[in-house]
């Protein structure tokens, strides 16, 4: 089965919206195209992939990544003339959630697709849309994203990688970390600070970078799960042209924090669907092991199940005010509520497991196959490793709570040296 092709019976109503019956047929027209194509040489990739995964099967996930774009079902939301469907809002939802309930495999294209695209829409110039966004669209251009430095960790403001106009280009100098995927991108969009003294959210710049060039290093980061997918990134005079800076010089802050928003938008349902899978098959463990019979284990797995409700509810009353300039409120919100519940999850996960999950092996009924360059861990220990990272990376707690504190409720700044 091709691409989906539109008809009148497709057109939405004069207030955006599609009625229950397009919404039906459309969440249809989804699975009935993923069913067909998760086969033939897609067929094993199916649940591969995702944070503390990327490196399982990438190449083939690439190519599966480029076969949904050639039928249509990349950038679903954009404007057709960069290639997208105008989906609405609600139809972006069933894809992602109809796309997690075939445990299709983790997009590569994450960053650029879901973070850099929608932030050219909203702020990029004509120029820089006609540059990027058909690559992105087509999976032929991978991107990462720039911001977390070592001295500064989550606290974007904080960052001190400077760049300076040099002529007709930009010269970059500093150091990222935490760059997820920078040893496969070709792009990169860095945050750095392009006006002399400035501190703090002033000051700031947002461009547009190749990373295939002398100036840039990118040093792997070795897991606690023994695995790589984000690394240290090292520019010394790294380049890139005068116009690839995304709104005005010093303007970064405020671009920087719509990427963010579009971060933690639609994309999240899906997560959601992969985090009730998770939930889910923590429960049969803890039926199978008798870890379900103890009162303490069975009130963690209901206050669980509450918490996911709580995501979806929060998800889809935000949902419609994606992109709005709040101060980053709501994107912090959302961060803070789905980052502590998957840790909550991965800590239940090994309650579940008992005194088993304290001895890594890939021996016994809870272990799945172990992947080039990955420790001997079952699922469950993987997931708790890699959740401790959730509240960290992507802007920590205390960061969220700082932004939503002083930039949403107005209170007193913190304290600062």
């Amino acid at each position: 089965m091709g691409a989906i092709q539109t008809s009148e019976s497709d057109t939405a109503a004069p207030d955006g919206r599609f009625s229950a019956a397009q919404d039906a047929r459309f969440a249809a027209d989804v699975r009935e195209w993923l069913e067909e194509n998760l086969n033939g040489e897609f067929r094993t990739l199916r649940g591969l992939g995702g944070p503390g995964r990327e490196h399982e099967a990438f190449d083939e996930r690439l190519a599966w990544d480029r076969h949904l774009a050639a039928a249509g079902w990349t950038c679903l939301g954009w404007p057709k003339e960069y290639g997208g469907r105008a989906a609405t809002v609600r139809q972006q939802v069933i894809f992602h959630e109809e796309y997690a309930k075939a445990n299709a495999p983790a997009r590569v294209s994450h960053v650029g697709e879901e973070l850099l695209g929608p932030t050219l829409l909203a702020f990029g110039t004509k120029a820089q849309k006609d540059r990027f966004l058909p690559a992105i669209r087509t999976v032929s251009e991978l991107w990462c994203q720039g911001y977390s430095e070592p001295g500064a960790g989550s606290d974007l403001a904080a960052i001190t990688t400077s760049a300076h106009l040099d002529g007709d280009e930009w010269s970059i100098n500093g150091q990222k970390i935490w760059t997820s995927l920078a040893h496969v991108a070709d792009w990169c969009f860095v945050v750095a600070r392009t006006e002399r003294g400035s501190t703090r959210h002033k000051g700031l710049s947002y461009l547009l970078v190749p990373m295939k060039q002398p100036g840039i290093d990118v040093r792997p980061i070795i897991q606690l799960t023994g695995t790589s997918e984000f690394n240290e990134v090292f520019f010394d005079d790294a380049r890139t042209a005068a116009d690839l800076v995304v709104g005005e010089p010093g303007d970064g802050w405020r671009i920087a924090m719509g990427t963010l928003t579009f971060e933690r938008g639609i994309s999240t349902l899906g997560q959601q669907i992969r985090f009730a899978r998770e939930l889910a098959d923590i429960e049969t463990l803890a039926r199978r092991t008798g870890a379900a019979d103890d009162p303490l284990i069975a009130d963690r797995i209901d206050r669980a199940w509450v918490g996911l409700r709580v995501l979806r509810a929060h998800a889809m009353r935000t949902m419609e005010g994606a992109g709005v300039d709040d101060g980053g409120g709501q994107a912090s919100v959302a961060k803070l509520l789905w980052a502590n519940w998957h840790r909550g999850l991965g800590e239940l996960a090994m309650a579940v497991l008992g005194a088993r999950g304290l001895v890594a092996s890939t021996a016994g009924p809870t272990s799945t196959a172990r992947p080039s360059g990955e420790n001997d861990l079952n699922e469950w220990q993987r997931l708790y490793l890699f959740t401790r990272a959730d509240t960290i990376y992507g802007g920590s707690n205390e960061v969220q709570r700082n932004i939503i504190a002083e930039r949403v409720l107005g209170l007193p700044r913190e304290a600062r040296p």
